[in-house]
């Protein structure tokens, strides 16, 4: 929503944008008993269907005034055609008994300007709501504020977990702002649904997307796909448990039927057999021969077991599941193709092997090639200066002092000094 040239506010309606967005997949297709018939948005996930009783040339985006149970009201149109009577349908409205409120006209400037100021004034009034409500001690938690087109009128969205008296309450909020106040109580997974969000799949909460209709959800959902009992995985935004939890379990129900249930181990020639685990979807069951253990397990379709069962049952054993075939595990596909993870470490490595045959003399590789000179220089070294601290403490005549010994090595340690630094430019044979 921008503001033209003149000033004047010029309001665009991009789809895609609403919650409870819904396709025209009917678009195109004529049906003159729905053409009076459209359907208008309001804030949040508030719509409904009214009849065009102005007579006026209206399209999908326009905005328009409506009829209000006190007052007017502004809102969006936002489907019309077949589509709209697909809507009733789902909602179940007759459009023969259903008294359908009207559609004035369209929305003028001044209109827009009036909408807007009241949308402004929503957040505010929402949090000083709140304060009043707090200050009552009412045991209530006020989620949203919506006001009407006029700004005559103002919805307060709370949640509670009991009954809440709200007399008191509605004289305060009505001497506070001025208002004609109505009171909508609705749960947490509506309140998630209004405020929107993003869950833990990526996606658009779905109950901000499509979902309209809340079913119940018990954690025996998340029993018959196998998952584990975590509250925290399994609970969504709104503290409750995950929507999606009710969309894959009528194939896990069906898939269920078709396993046999194994109460006993299966009797082989080789051993018994326990199961371990259950892939429902591919619907494989996994035994093992050693029940603490689950390094060797052994695949069986389900139907292989239904057979294995009725086999037992009349006495009869199979060889063995280790000459059973496999089953065929579908084979894991990653996201990036068959590119590997290392991928940039292997580019590095082969600009390193690049750089080896350009090196220069007196590099590692000389010095390491005359490593083993050195170390047998050394040793010859060593075994001259232990001869010379021989010969030396015999001319002095065996002194047995142990301050003689030790001035005696110290100067044997020296001149070993000193004869390796004199040694250096001579050139010796190697010793063996």
């Amino acid at each position: 929503m921008e503001r033209n040239e003149s000033g004047e506010l010029d309001c665009n309606y991009r789809p895609g944008c609403c919650k409870l967005e819904v396709y025209d997949w009917l678009s195109g297709v004529n049906q003159e008993q729905f053409n009076e018939y459209f359907e208008v948005r309001f804030k949040n996930t508030r719509k409904g269907i009214y009849s065009n009783a102005s007579g006026q040339s209206i399209k999908i985006g326009d905005m328009v005034i409506v009829e209000a149970a006190n007052g007017h009201d502004l809102g969006i149109v936002t489907l019309e055609g077949p589509i709209v009577g697909r809507q009733m349908k789902c909602k179940r409205v007759n459009p023969e008994t259903y008294e359908f409120k009207k559609i004035y006209r369209k929305a003028k400037p001044f209109d827009i300007e009036r909408w807007q100021e009241a949308i402004a004034r929503e957040h505010e009034t929402m949090i000083r709501s709140r304060q009043i409500a707090a200050e009552l001690g009412l045991d209530m938690k006020i989620g949203d504020v919506e006001f009407q087109g006029d700004g005559t009128k103002a919805i307060f969205y709370y949640i509670a977990d009991g009954r809440v008296d709200f007399r008191q309450l509605i004289k305060v909020f009505a001497e506070e702002f001025r208002i004609r106040i109505e009171m909508k109580q609705i749960g947490a997974r509506q309140e998630a649904g209004l405020i929107g969000g993003l869950g833990v799949c990526g996606r658009e909460l779905c109950c901000s997307n499509y979902i309209s209709s809340f079913q119940s959800i018990t954690t025996s959902a998340a029993r018959t796909q196998d998952l584990s009992l975590n509250p925290q995985k399994l609970a969504g935004q709104c503290g409750k448990l995950k929507c999606c939890l009710n969309y894959e379990t009528a194939v896990y129900m069906d898939a269920q039927s078709r396993i046999p249930k194994v109460y006993e181990p299966l009797e082989f020639e080789d051993g018994l057999a326990y199961l371990m685990k259950t892939d429902i979807l591919s619907e494989t069951m996994y035994f093992s021969y050693d029940q603490s253990s689950m390094a060797n397990l052994y695949p069986v379709y389900a139907e292989d077991v239904w057979d294995i069962i009725k086999m037992n049952r009349r006495g009869e054993k199979p060889a063995s599941l280790k000459s059973d075939d496999v089953p065929a595990a579908p084979e894991f596909v990653t996201a990036v193709g068959d590119d590997a993870i290392n991928r940039f470490d292997e580019a590095r490595k082969r600009k390193k092997k690049k750089k080896k045959p350009s090196q220069k003399p007196g590099s590692k590789t000389e010095s390491i090639a005359e490593t083993p000179v050195v170390e047998a220089k050394g040793a010859e070294q060593k075994e001259t200066a232990g001869e010379k601290r021989a010969e030396s403490r015999e001319d002095r005549g065996g002194d047995k002092r142990e301050g003689g010994e030790r001035r005696g090595g110290h100067k044997g340690g020296r001149g070993h000094k000193h004869h390796r630094g004199g040694d250096r430019p001579k050139k010796e044979p190697k010793t063996e």
